[in-house]
């Protein structure tokens, strides 16, 4: 492999195809989708290794360097000495890495970074294994979960592919009212579809009643991975359960494209003993899904933690100001 850094997209993407498993948030897509919202990407490979790299501009011509997910590969100083140079020189305030691991098999930071204390990325999950038969699957899920399911095909939703990006976008606006969740601008998922859905590593679906839609998705998948990004729901037929119908769907999408687990994508970042005793009680922030993520019978992990290589401090230290208030 080349080592000449940072690389084409085209080598980018002879590199990712060595690595069939590394994340969605490292792929040429990925990089293209954030490029048209604020951020820039560089690709960077030094002999087996490679990591995308996003920045963010900031005022003054300073930036904002970000790893999501990785690097891919083994470990390499050269790489990471190879991303210093290069943060050096568009006046990086710091680079944040959030390793492609979970917390049990977390890797420790290279020498120069230190351990952050903020996350971009949800560092607490859910996983639902996709290995076994269906019926397995629907086994290992909550007895309500299941039945949910089932009650919901019984009252008549059904669940299709849709290519309708306004429509799925009206139901982002009315979850996001009723739930208090940011969103993109609608050109962004518009923009995630017509990236990942040619290349059938995304499909958006959709739930309905008699042609209405009461819920859509948009579900990701890249190796044995798949993740469930975004979705939303309508305020109306709610007693139809469409979301459960509408999730067991997408795993099964994800299944018939070779995916071996479905990332859930984000819970309360607190242990499972918390999440348990808790989640009746709240409704704030991500606990509010907990109930509903806790049903389909996966197991909770904890992504090991994000790194950060500061180079200006004081504007590091007016950073993790701004993330803590």
């Amino acid at each position: 492999m080349t080592d000449l850094v940072p690389v084409s997209w085209d080598a980018w993407d002879a590199f990712l195809a060595q690595h069939p498993d590394a994340h969605l948030l490292q792929t040429r897509p990925w990089a293209q989708l954030k490029s048209e919202f604020g951020w820039q990407a560089t690709p960077f490979i030094v002999g087996e290794s490679g990591a995308l790299v996003l920045w963010r501009p900031l005022p003054l011509g300073f930036h904002l360097g970000y790893v999501p997910k990785g690097p891919v590969g083994p470990p390499s100083a050269a790489l990471w000495a190879a991303i210093d140079a290069h943060a050096r020189a568009r006046r990086a305030v710091f680079l944040k890495v959030e390793p492609d691991a979970w917390q049990e098999e977390a890797p420790a930071p290279p020498p120069g970074f230190r351990v952050s204390p903020h996350s971009v990325q949800p560092p607490r999950t859910i996983v639902v294994d996709l290995r076994p038969d269906e019926e397995t699957i629907l086994a290992r899920m909550k007895q309500k979960t299941r039945y949910n399911i089932r009650l919901a095909a019984r009252k008549g939703v059904t669940v299709r592919p849709w290519d309708d990006l306004d429509g799925f976008y009206a139901l982002l606006q009315t979850t996001a009212q009723r739930d208090g969740f940011p969103l993109h601008p609608a050109a962004y998922y518009r923009r995630a579809y017509a990236l990942f859905h040619p290349r059938r590593e995304a499909e958006l679906l959709v739930a309905e009643y008699q042609g209405e839609p009461l819920a859509a998705l948009m579900v990701f998948r890249r190796g044995r991975r798949a993740w469930y990004f975004y979705g939303a729901s309508s305020n109306r037929h709610r007693n139809r359960m469409p979301t459960y119908l509408l999730q067991w769907e997408a795993m099964r999408w994800a299944r018939a494209h070779g995916a071996e687990e479905y990332d859930l994508w984000g819970v309360p970042d607190a242990d499972e003993a918390d999440l348990e005793a808790q989640f009746t009680r709240r409704r704030d922030g991500l606990w509010g899904v907990y109930r509903f993520k806790r049903g389909f019978g996966g197991q909770v992990r904890r992504a090991a933690g994000p790194w950060d290589r500061v180079y200006r401090s004081l504007l590091y230290r007016l950073y993790l100001w701004r993330v803590r208030t």
